[in-house]
């Protein structure tokens, strides 16, 4: 299962987070070793996006926490399809003529 997650930090000054923020990087790398994240990029100012494919909400829900432990945050999460799988879902909805099966 893929899911685009996005990271707005809480308000705080960053500087006060700057240590705690030095090992973030590090533990995208791991979940990146595991398979469980496709890639992270730092967003412009503050926060980060990451590609995670995990197996279940509770193995996301999961890495979230881990994330928000390391730099409190909220996240804005969204659910992915594999373009082959779009492709299909497509092809199946022009066959029935774009009815509701």
């Amino acid at each position: 299962m893929l899911f685009l997650v996005i990271s707005t930090p809480r308000p705080e000054r960053p500087s006060e987070w700057a240590a705690k923020r030095t090992t973030f990087w590090p533990w995208l790398a791991t979940q990146e070793e595991k398979g469980l994240c496709k890639w992270g990029y730092a967003r412009a100012g503050r926060g980060a996006v990451a590609l995670f494919d995990v197996s279940s909400h509770e193995s996301l829900h999961e890495l979230l926490n881990q994330w928000a432990d390391i730099i409190p945050a909220s996240f804005e999460v969204l659910p992915l399809i594999e373009i082959s799988a779009s492709k299909k879902f497509l092809a199946k909805q022009l066959k029935s003529g774009g009815k509701k099966s």
